[in-house]
């Protein structure tokens, strides 16, 4: 028996006695979001992002930015003629990251590890980066009307490195944009 409803109307559920067309349906939506024809209309679609704290502030990061989120290593070997914002270098599971003071890098103090802090590694292709957080506070979703592309004013000087702001309720959350900051020039100028 053939289905004449169209992909969207179609229920997953009315398919899960029949395996083979149910495994069609969701190859098509899989294609779909992949090509990026959802509708943006579409009930269910949000942002995820990774919220964290630095220096008393909370920001975000997309999560496509984000690789994971690591506990701060044990052993951080520093590296010599580096600035002061690059702890050093960590072997995580045989590769070996850097270690960055994000706080630092923008110039608003330094991070100092305890039992909260945490590594955020930057999902970059050519830029291999943990950068050193206060705390990680876990995924937070939002609406895609929740987003505000003028980002707030920030205590720490990161406004040039910022891609807006989602609120809700009385909380603004800035998102802070990792490509960005990796790829700036004075991230990459990590010599003394």
């Amino acid at each position: 028996m053939t289905s004449t409803m169209s992909s969207p109307e179609l229920s997953l559920r009315s398919l899960r006695d029949r395996p083979f067309e149910l495994l069609k349906e969701l190859e098509k939506r899989s294609r779909a979001v992949a090509a990026g024809n959802v509708p943006e209309t579409s009930p269910g679609f949000e942002w995820v992002g990774v919220a964290f704290r630095m220096g008393g502030e909370t920001f975000l990061v997309a999560r496509e930015e984000t690789r994971e989120v690591l506990g701060y290593p044990a052993v951080v070997t520093r590296i010599p003629g580096a600035r002061s914002w690059v702890k050093g270098l960590a072997n995580v599971r045989g590769q070996l990251l850097p270690m960055l003071d994000l706080r630092q890098f923008l110039g608003s103090g330094s991070t100092t590890a305890g039992r909260n802090t945490r590594i955020v590694v930057v999902n970059h292709r050519d830029i291999p980066a943990g950068l050193m957080v206060d705390e990680v506070l876990g995924f937070r979703r939002f609406a895609e009307s929740e987003f505000n592309a003028e980002a707030p004013p920030t205590v720490i000087r990161c406004d040039s490195y910022l891609a807006g702001a989602f609120r809700r309720g009385g909380e603004v959350w800035p998102v802070l944009s990792l490509k960005s900051l990796v790829e700036s020039q004075s991230f990459l100028q990590a010599a003394s």
